[in-house]
């Protein structure tokens, strides 16, 4: 058995089992199937390592003696972990599903003169960096075509390469023949170069002179349903959209507040562990655990990484959870909203961004320049969220994000900034004429909170309070995107974010280099353009969707098809070719494919539904109103059975009529004419539901797959 193999049946199967240094197996073996850069330094000599690092920092290409030598380090490496092929693992534009092929750690033996070679084991600096595919077959939006269908896989030399089952995956960008990005990884990739040359110019501009490199960072909360997975391939609308299109709420909902951050029951306890350990192996530090609010959910965070590592790990994530899952018996669903009438599921963002001398930018510290600096990137981002509003709006727009969006669940599709009444007070003042420094919260130890009881001592919480209605709230230390949905590649919000706080960063430092200004003149005049875009108060309020809208004039794109319309807009276009992330060709193939997403999401959801209808619910209620004949027993089951019938005939109609001759158009109709036609259909379903017999409903309801599997062992 490989030593993969092994090392994994230790980390499933040896709970509790300590080595002689008294630490548990998973954490003694953590990191060790990431080839990461201690693994490259142990392996390599120190002029390819150098060489290596040389290659990253100015942009080109690793020489072929280097690259054979990482090569052969690598290859060592994985076979003693059990590797057999290795895989440029890529992110085309299709949410969460990433994409690969195997290729074998062999070839030819093409020393051997003879003209039928022998097969060998091998893997060269050739293989390292790149790989090929057809990239017409994958969402382009026109970008690639049959006759032009070149698609190239580069390796992403700051994602470190993992083993995966028998096979070292390379996280790698995604580009066509003719250079345009394919991929989400792509125009994140670039949107860090934005950050790092601007506000590293805006630092210098403050007097930080030693710093080299900025970088923009994330840690991802990712929510996600566990339902048996029994009950999930009996109901075709979770096989097919990964939500359910029909079912009717169980008394027993959320309403009790008892399953958030309550006991872990068993059966989903032990799928935890073994998702902790093999997360844990391939260095993501996934640090905390616990139960959400609504019943059957649960969320998973690791702490913090560089936004394009953090995006590959997120990704996979989501593929070893999905495995683990199912051989635990259980289903892991990490769509928007799979289940009506409780909490849907989203993926919050902590952004922020470093240096490479340590500053954290969005900590205020305890010297007047790093509270200057600080109020001077809060300023920046400010700009950023105020001047490009629709462009957040579009990176978080999905048919399954916009059932959370706006729904006092989640924050809603009007964007604005929580700073917290200090900050913001001081923020005013500034604007106002006074000083940068001064502000000195951070996340922890500017409040005491005291419990009136000797047993606890004093502990010192934040200087503001967290809000959990504000799309962008700051945290103390970092910035948080509450709106990314669960089912979501982050990347675009975090391409978003980082090109638009580069731009804030470029702004101020236009003002100091070419109008003169002082850093205190700058920031204040970037705070009194933007002060519009705090608001501090309860975003789920229909007084303050009222006033963002019509006092303020932020725009309210309240569905996916809204936020693509005004995502290639003149001043998005702008700012993306400016900071080099998008060409405009890419924005508008961008737009292209999730105007057809959506439209092929609401198609699958009401073809489901028609099928589950009437193969399935309307045969069952049928059945039961027979039984009642000869009867007074039936009460309303039979006008209630013959609105289902005919909302469902309703909806046939609706699909019949579906347009599909331009994607906006099609687009437009699924949200106009199709949704509203499910969502009627939908509750003469619902209400059907809790009248038919149980033994006749054809399907696994609601208290089926939320509540039983939480009583096993």
């Amino acid at each position: 058995m490989a030593l993969f193999n092994r090392v994994s049946h230790i980390v499933r199967h040896a709970k509790g089992i300590r080595f002689n240094s008294g630490t548990p197996a998973a954490l003694q073996a953590m990191n060790s199937l990431r080839f990461d850069d201690n693994a490259l330094l142990a392996s390599v000599d120190s002029e390819t390592y150098n060489e290596y690092h040389s290659a990253i920092k100015n942009g080109v290409a690793v020489s072929d003696k280097a690259s054979s030598v990482i090569a052969k380090a690598l290859f060592e490496w994985s076979k003693e972990r059990g590797a057999v092929n290795f895989s440029h693992q890529f992110y085309p534009l299709r949410s969460m599903a990433a994409g690969m092929k195997h290729d074998a750690f062999v070839d030819l033996d093409f020393s051997d003169p003879k003209p039928l070679k022998d097969i060998v084991s091998d893997f060269d600096g050739g293989k390292l960096w790149m790989s090929e595919t057809d990239g017409s077959s994958f969402p382009n939006g026109g970008l690639r075509a049959t006759h032009t269908a070149a698609a190239y896989m580069i390796t992403d030399r700051t994602s470190p390469p993992y083993i995966k089952g028998d096979t070292l995956v390379f996280p790698s960008a995604f580009m066509s023949w003719n250079g345009h990005a394919l991929d989400h990884k792509t125009g994140l990739l670039r949107s860090q170069e934005a950050v790092t040359r601007e506000c590293t110019r805006l630092l210098h501009l403050l007097g930080f002179t030693d710093v080299e490199e900025t970088y923009a960072q994330v840690g991802w909360e990712q929510e996600f349903f566990v339902v048996p997975r029994e009950l999930v391939v009996a109901r075709p609308d979770l096989l097919n959209s990964g939500r359910t299109v029909c079912g009717a709420l169980p008394p027993r909902g959320q309403q009790l507040s008892d399953h958030y951050f309550g006991k872990v029951h068993p059966r989903v306890k032990a799928f935890f562990e073994d998702f902790q350990h093999e997360l844990l192996l391939r260095g993501i530090c996934m640090s905390v655990y616990h139960n959400e609010v609504a019943p059957g959910q649960h969320e998973m965070s690791p702490i913090f990484s560089v936004t394009n590592v953090a995006a590959d790990q997120n990704v996979l994530t989501c593929e070893l959870m999905q495995e683990i899952s199912v051989s635990h018996g259980l289903v892991a669903l990490p769509h928007e909203k799979p289940f009506l009438g409780i909490n849907g599921t989203g993926k919050h963002c902590n952004w922020g961004m470093s240096t490479n001398t340590g500053m954290n930018l969005f900590k205020a510290g305890k010297t007047p320049e790093t509270q200057a600096s600080f109020v001077t990137f809060v300023a920046a981002l400010m700009h950023g969220v105020n001047k490009y509003p629709e462009a957040y709006r579009a990176s978080v727009a999905t048919s399954g994000n916009d059932h959370r969006l706006g729904a006092d669940e989640a924050p809603p599709a009007i964007f604005s900034m929580y700073t917290g009444p200090v900050l913001g007070d001081h923020l005013e003042r500034i604007a106002a004429g006074g000083e940068l420094a001064g502000y000195t919260g951070g996340r922890y130890g500017d409040k005491m909170i005291e419990t009136g009881s000797r047993a606890t001592g004093p502990v010192g919480g934040a200087m503001e309070d967290r809000n959990r209605t504000a799309p962008l709230p700051f945290c103390g230390n970092r910035f948080e995107f509450r709106a990314v949905g669960g089912n979501q590649n982050i990347s675009l919000p975090m391409t978003v974010m980082n090109t638009t706080a580069a731009e804030g960063a470029a702004v101020i430092a236009d003002l100091i280099e070419h109008e003169g200004m002082s850093p205190r003149d700058a920031v204040a005049h970037v705070l009194k353009e933007n002060m519009n875009i705090v608001f501090n108060g309860d975003g789920y309020s229909s007084e303050w969707h009222e006033h963002a809208e019509h006092e303020r004039g932020l725009p309210n794109l309240k569905d996916t098809v809204d936020a693509f319309r005004a995502w290639d807009s003149d001043k998005n276009l702008a700012l993306f070719s400016k900071h080099k992330v998008f060409s405009s060709e890419e924005m508008k193939a961008l737009k292209s494919i999730n105007f057809q997403r959506y439209s092929d999401d609401i198609e699958i959801e009401a073809d489901t539904f028609l099928g589950m209808m009437n193969q399935g619910v309307l045969p069952a209620a049928a059945t039961d109103l027979k039984n009642y004949e000869g009867t007074k027993l039936a009460g309303k089951r039979a006008s209630v059975y013959e609105a289902l019938a005919t909302e469902v005939d309703n909806l046939q109609a609706v699909r019949d009529a579906w347009p599909t001759d331009c994607e906006e158009a099609a687009a437009d109709y699924a949200r106009t004419h199709v949704k509203p036609a499910m969502a009627t259909a939908r509750a003469a379903h619902d209400a059907a539901e809790v009248l038919i017999n149980s033994s006749l409903y054809p399907f696994p309801t609601y208290y089926d797959m939320i509540y039983p599997h939480q009583q096993e062992a």
